[in-house]
């Protein structure tokens, strides 16, 4: 390799790396997210198996962790994403067995970007809970609940 191919291909790669950082940088700024979920794919629930749940009459306990309406059945707790609803949610399930049925939801925006989720999820893992799952509403709770037409609780409009 010549001087002038080797500087040529140097130059490129280093181009490349600088407008590979700065891409990198203006990534924050297009609302895409850096959350790291706190749940697998095997503790999601899809609203279908939750409708069921509920029609069937099958106990399960129902948390509202943000600020939508609430789906039959749920206790709202308030946002996770504020430390004192998230200590009132911790509260709630003291004394609760390990084993006890759990499905959480949001729904306030996208579940990529929602920042009640996470913290809420994370909780249910470190009390152990092992039947904990988190409701798929990946869109938000207008369009992945109440636009079915599935459950809500009935002071909700």
């Amino acid at each position: 390799m010549n001087n002038t191919t080797f500087r040529s291909t140097l130059l490129t790669l280093l181009m490349v790396g600088i407008f590979g950082f700065s891409q990198a940088q203006v990534l924050p700024s297009t609302g895409a997210t850096l959350q790291k979920n706190t749940w697998t794919s095997s503790q999601l629930m899809k609203p279908e198996t939750l409708v069921k749940m509920i029609r069937g009459g099958q106990k399960v306990k129902i948390y509202n962790i943000g600020v939508v309406q609430n789906i039959k059945g749920a206790v709202n707790m308030g946002a996770a994403s504020e430390k004192e609803n998230l200590k009132k949610f911790a509260q709630a399930l003291k004394g609760l067995p390990a084993n006890t049925a759990l499905v959480v939801y949001c729904g306030c925006c996208p579940m990529d970007k929602c920042p009640n989720i996470r913290p809420a999820f994370q909780l249910l893992n470190d009390l152990k809970f092992k039947n904990a799952r988190l409701l798929e509403l990946p869109v938000n709770v207008k369009t992945d609940w109440i636009d079915k037409g599935y459950p809500l609780a009935e002071n909700t409009k």
